[in-house]
């Protein structure tokens, strides 16, 4: 079992034939209240198109997309109390992935998500961006930022 699948060899009764099933394991069946006050059905694949539209061009392999695609599955389905979450939740919870993930296919994806209008909104969450990697260089710093002096790192 790799990301939550079950991989399943198999024959068809028929012709004979071999092919692979590949299976998800799903919790229970969860519902997406949307801001509108629709209700529809929790869509995996339509998680991971969002995902994988935000990293198009960017330096972001398949797995990577698929891990995080798993992880905010799970996280929705472990942290909601009856079987509906809000569409709010996912989108911050995907938010705070992309945000860890790539900062660039974040912005991509909360541009969309907040429906940015104005480019004030975008440089809003550039300057927050960088106050974030600002916080993170401070914690430790980067090996482009050290110094050799006598062959020795500073």
């Amino acid at each position: 079992m790799e990301d939550g699948t079950i991989r399943r060899r198999r024959i068809c009764e028929k012709c004979g034939a071999k092919f692979t099933t590949v299976e998800r394991v799903q919790l229970r069946d969860l519902l997406v209240k949307k801001h509108d006050g629709s209700i529809q059905p929790f869509d995996r694949n339509k998680l991971k198109r969002s995902i994988q539209i935000a990293c198009r061009h960017r330096n972001v392999p398949d797995e990577e997309i698929e891990t995080i695609t798993t992880s905010i599955h799970r996280q929705v389905e472990a942290n909601v109390a009856d079987d509906t979450v809000p569409s709010d939740a996912i989108g911050n919870i995907v938010s705070d992935s992309l945000l860890e993930l790539d900062p660039v296919a974040f912005i991509r994806f909360v541009s969309v998500y907040r429906k940015f209008s104005k480019v004030s909104e975008f440089k809003n969450i550039i300057a927050e961006v960088y106050r974030r990697d600002d916080d993170k260089l401070k914690e430790k710093p980067a090996a482009a930022d050290q110094k050799f002096e006598n062959g020795k790192l500073f």
